[in-house]
């Protein structure tokens, strides 16, 4: 389950026959795993440090980390968001660019640094922990694909954190150019270091079919990235993998916790932490009700909040508050708290972490060779369908065969009259998909940028409210270009939001009961 190869058919089957993912059942998928995972695991690290009797004797012994780093954090996000324009030599917006930018390079990082601590964790289960060989494999592999031809996939898709601001600046035009080239080679790249981590595992005396797995879900993974169909089918296996991955481990690092005591409050997460499955809930609990208050982080161009779906206008109303310097604040403290206390929690070099994590790291029963060499051929097929599935990917997107869309409102991008003063002037190219069914644009994106943020931020301003007739296709390109004359403001518009879906809640949470009454009549057996 922590790996991603069960991850890839369900994503690609969702989208079959849509040449639009974001149109597809895929969207609703995304939506359900978003607001019952995505808060949860980033507090997830922090549930493990601050509320388990496994963790309490390192707060007190290393209360650097522990405590004191994470209060500097949260002191720092909130003394750039708090004060106004003119009191720091940045403004709001300059200082969030700034922070998102680093965020993201952390959040990359933190992903590669995940990939390679299952790989650790699943080694060490397999009592192949000593082995230094097989960890700096393990660590070349994560870091370069789960890091370097990810960030690769994300600068040619344009994907990175306010791109045009950094990483624009630092590669020459060609690399466009040369886009083909680049995937076809990051695509040998991995193939390459996959065959050769899947040789070196199976080649050893204990080899690990958790490691295969995971091995080849995180090479399933990245394939898609560098694919070019669609940038959302990657997004929805790589985040909700990693939320996943780390509601699961926080579900049963703490399972073997002594018994606080005293205090009542101990006592109730105790219960919890004893019960991974009781961990789980409580955590997406936390996750669904913080969603809306979170979400004004995520700073969307377009589109409709999931939080909206589900809150309606008080997560609306969160948006466009006075709140929201201290909610972006609140989101970045707790997303670089979780990225510190993440390296904290499960840094199992030190023994005193080893032993508070004794629930993750204790050793399974033995499997027979014959077991695993059975449940390896499951796995190959499993492989094949999932290899199989990303290859039909490959070849002409189903985007390029349509028609070109037919737009039928087409306010004109605002050029003010300051703009002009100043002789602001640019060209781009500005990247819309549209819903097939509505007519209306659900993403906008600069393709090419026109090399000043307040020109770009007009032009996705003035195309996100397009309308298209439907059915006429679901990706466009326009180039803009704009000049010293200056043009009327463009209507306003309300987004329309979608309907309310509640089946995958409803689903998900009859499941939950269902392992939840299982685990109680086991356990009074």
């Amino acid at each position: 389950m922590l790996s991603a190869l069960w991850l890839a058919p369900i994503v690609l089957l969702l989208v079959h026959g849509y040449s639009d993912p974001e149109s597809s059942p895929l969207d609703l998928l995304y939506f359900g795993l978003t607001a019952l995972f995505w808060i949860g695991h980033r507090l997830s690290s922090t549930y493990l440090a601050y509320c388990t009797e496994a963790y309490r004797p390192l707060l007190r012994e290393q209360p650097i980390r522990f405590v004191i780093l994470p209060i500097v954090v949260t002191t720092g996000c909130f003394a750039l968001f708090l004060p106004a324009d003119s009191a720091l030599p940045w403004t709001r917006e300059e200082r969030l660019i700034g922070l998102a930018i680093i965020d993201y390079a952390c959040v990359t990082y933190h992903f590669a640094a995940q990939h390679f601590g299952a790989l650790s964790l699943y080694r060490s289960r397999a009592d192949r922990g000593p082995c230094i060989q097989t960890r700096r494999w393990d660590r070349f592999f994560a870091l370069t694909a789960g890091g370097v031809l990810v960030f690769v996939a994300d600068i040619l898709a344009g994907a990175v954190a306010y791109q045009d601001q950094w990483v624009d600046r630092w590669f020459p035009a060609w690399i466009v150019s040369a886009e083909n080239g680049i995937r076809g080679g990051a695509m040998f790249a991995l193939l390459g270091i996959t065959a050769i981590t899947l040789f070196a595992e199976l080649r050893m005396p204990r080899w690990s079919l958790p490691r295969v797995l995971y091995i080849v879900g995180l090479a399933v993974m990245v394939g898609l990235a560098l694919r070019p169909r669609s940038l959302f089918l990657f997004l929805v296996i790589w985040t909700s993998q990693h939320w996943i991955l780390a509601t699961g481990l926080a579900s049963q690092t703490p399972s073997a916790e002594s018994a606080p005591t005293t205090g009542v409050v101990r006592r109730f997460f105790h219960g919890l932490n004893v019960r991974p499955w009781a961990v789980v809930l409580f955590l997406m609990l936390l996750s669904l009700l913080f969603l809306p208050i979170f979400e004004v982080e995520a700073n969307r161009e377009t589109g409709t909040y999931y939080g909206d779906r589900i809150f309606g206008a008080l997560a609306t109303q969160l948006r466009t508050s006075t709140w929201v310097p201290v909610l972006l604040a609140l989101g970045f403290a707790t997303g670089f708290i979780h990225y510190l206390l993440d390296r904290s929690v499960y840094r199992m070099s030190d023994p005193q972490v080893r032993a508070a994590a004794s629930g993750l790291v204790r050793n399974p029963s033995r499997i027979s060779r014959r077991k695993l060499t059975r449940k390896l051929a499951l796995i190959l097929v499993a492989m094949l369908v999932s290899v199989s599935s990303l290859h039909a990917q490959n070849g002409t997107p189903v985007v390029a065969r349509q028609p070109p869309p037919k737009a039928i409102y087409t306010p004109k991008p605002v050029y003010r009259p300051e703009w002009a003063k100043q002789g602001l002037t640019g060209k781009g190219v500005v990247l819309l998909t549209i819903d097939q069914q509505t007519g209306r644009v659900t993403g906008a994106r600069m393709l090419q940028s026109t090399g000043n943020k307040q020109l770009d931020g007009a032009a996705l301003e003035a195309y996100s409210q397009w309308r298209f007739q439907p059915g006429t296709g679901s990706q466009v390109k326009i180039p803009i270009e704009f000049a010293s004359r200056p043009k009327p403001p463009a209507p306003k518009r309300t987004a329309a939001q979608p309907a309310i879906l509640y089946p995958l809640l409803i689903l998900i949470g009859f499941g939950l009961a269902v392992i939840a009454m299982r685990t109680r009549r086991r356990g009074a057996r």
